[in-house]
């Protein structure tokens, strides 16, 4: 018999449809409760993230479809989601498809968080040819967790996950 987590843990990121939700991070718990009823719970990328009623919508089909009779999916936000989250193989996957698998995330503390108001300057390699030679292009790519980038070297554009 397959298992809620081995169901959930399959299904795919609406935004990155090459990444599980598991390997992308978002899926933080799968568990059955007393009556049986299986809970999910997941972290958005970011607050806000429009891809969150799929996640939950897509959670919800895959864990019935497999046979589970009831299904709630919570969200939590605390701890925040982070890229340091993304596994190996996700990271893996994005890179072969082309994508620049985002680096180590900031620190973060508690308390205030510090308002820089210069550019963010960010080191990323090239997926394609591996050149460090690159430049944003935009801030946001196909999705706001993407800036656009080209390679200087190869000249090819991509995207880049952006570290969170």
């Amino acid at each position: 018999m397959v298992t809620a987590y081995a169901v959930a843990g399959s299904v795919l990121d609406p935004e990155l449809p090459l990444l599980t939700l598991a390997e992308l991070g978002v899926l933080r718990d799968v568990s059955a409760d007393p009556s049986g009823k299986v809970v999910v719970t997941i972290t958005p990328t970011y607050t806000g993230c429009p891809a969150m009623d799929a996640m939950r919508a897509d959670l919800r089909a895959a864990l019935l479809d497999a046979g589970f009779r009831a299904v709630e999916v919570r969200t939590v936000l605390h701890p925040a989601w982070t890229t340091d989250w993304i596994t190996e193989s996700g990271r893996r996957k994005l890179a072969e498809a082309g994508i620049a698998p985002p680096g180590p995330a900031p620190a973060r503390t508690d308390g205030p968080i510090p308002l820089t108001l210069g550019p963010v300057v960010r080191s990323v390699r090239c997926p394609l040819c591996g050149s460090a030679d690159t430049e944003e292009l935009s801030a946001f790519g196909s999705t706001a967790c993407k800036a656009l980038r080209r390679c200087r070297r190869c000249r090819e554009p991509f995207e880049h996950v952006k570290e969170l």
